[in-house]
């Protein structure tokens, strides 16, 4: 898995601030920014997190670029829906050796990997396979209609792989553009930080986490976990470690 911030709105935290300060005082657009030093800056984040007024925090977005990571996980991600999002395209860009994710307690069982590998190898055989048979057809097809050949192959490809990914596994690597603004962060970490979270998206969120701290550390300086902040939401399903999980997020945040 590798993750990067591509991108972010300039000076998050004062933006942040500058809503803040529109919403609590008189103060006009034009001399909004008069003043917010990085002290007062801090101050009004710290009493939008303790007020739990979350709606200026949504003036700022970060970007990230990530790879390494399964469409299993895509799956999962894309269903925070307050996001934007960019993959890489199964239907426009052919899998000739497709990479995919091991997960940690298949690769930690020799017998368990070993079936896994296997595996992919036979989807891989299967996608080339169903790729050249629908291929020649579709190629055949486009030269009748009078299609010169160069461009008869490229539509092929693209008809044949469309359908063809249909046989690859969830394991298969994908690649993503994600953009999401502050409060969107704030509930994705709350989701997917949480022990509860399978952990390719836990580890995901972990690594994202990393990234927003460092450019705005006051902002997500309580971002984790639902129980980093308030009590656990979990009920009979919690994990029990709310005060270890404290300790580990709020730490990391310093």
């Amino acid at each position: 898995m590798r993750v990067t911030l591509l991108q972010h709105t300039g000076e998050p935290e004062k933006i942040v601030a500058a809503a803040a300060k529109l919403c609590y005082s008189d103060s006009g657009v034009d001399n909004i920014l008069d003043g917010l030093t990085d002290e007062k800056t801090d101050k009004f984040l710290n009493m939008l997190m303790n007020l739990g007024h979350e709606s200026p925090i949504e003036h700022v977005s970060f970007t990230f670029g990530i790879e390494g990571v399964s469409r299993s996980l895509l799956a999962q991600i894309t269903r925070h829906r307050l996001a934007s999002y960019s993959v890489k395209s199964q239907r426009y860009v052919k899998e000739g050796m497709f990479e995919y994710i091991i997960p940690p307690e298949i690769e930690a069982i020799p017998e368990a990997k070993k079936v896994f590998l296997e595996t992919m190898e036979q989807e891989q055989a299967a996608y080339d396979k169903l790729t050249e048979i629908l291929f020649q057809k579709h190629f055949k097809a486009l030269r009748e209609q009078g299609m010169d050949e160069k461009q008869a192959k490229t539509k092929a490809e693209k008809a044949a792989i469309e359908d063809a990914r249909f046989v690859l596994p969830n394991a298969c690597e994908t690649k993503m553009v994600v953009t999401m603004n502050a409060r969107s962060l704030m509930n994705f970490f709350r989701h997917r930080c949480c022990s509860r979270a399978q952990w390719e998206i836990r580890a995901l969120a972990n690594e994202m986490l990393k990234l927003v701290q460092e450019v705005a550390p006051t902002l997500f300086k309580k971002a984790g976990p639902s129980c980093v902040s308030g009590p656990c939401p979990e009920g009979k399903m919690s994990c029990g470690k709310a005060e270890l999980m404290r300790k580990t997020y709020l730490s990391e945040a310093k």
